[in-house]
């Protein structure tokens, strides 16, 4: 999974099922805060929190903040805690 640096957040689908947590569209529909936890970079090395998700999206600036294992990243204000 990626997000992006103003909190856009996709659903993982393109072309092939990927792994991961079902009723994505559930998880950030009327919710006062999205938390994301994942791992920093993907198998081959790169970043999954990026600029612009390359992926469809589930929803425009839902996540507030990103958790990895490198750091806690507040996205709705765009910087690092």
């Amino acid at each position: 999974m990626q997000v992006a640096a103003n909190g856009d957040w996709p659903t993982g689908w393109c072309r092939k099922m990927v792994k991961g947590m079902g009723g994505a569209m559930d998880l950030v529909a009327g919710v006062k805060r999205v938390v994301v936890v994942m791992e920093h970079t993907e198998k081959s090395g790169a970043p999954k929190l990026v600029k612009a998700c390359s992926l469809p999206l589930t929803g425009q600036g839902v996540v507030d903040m990103v958790i990895t294992e490198l750091g806690v990243f507040d996205v709705s204000r765009g910087k690092a805690l």
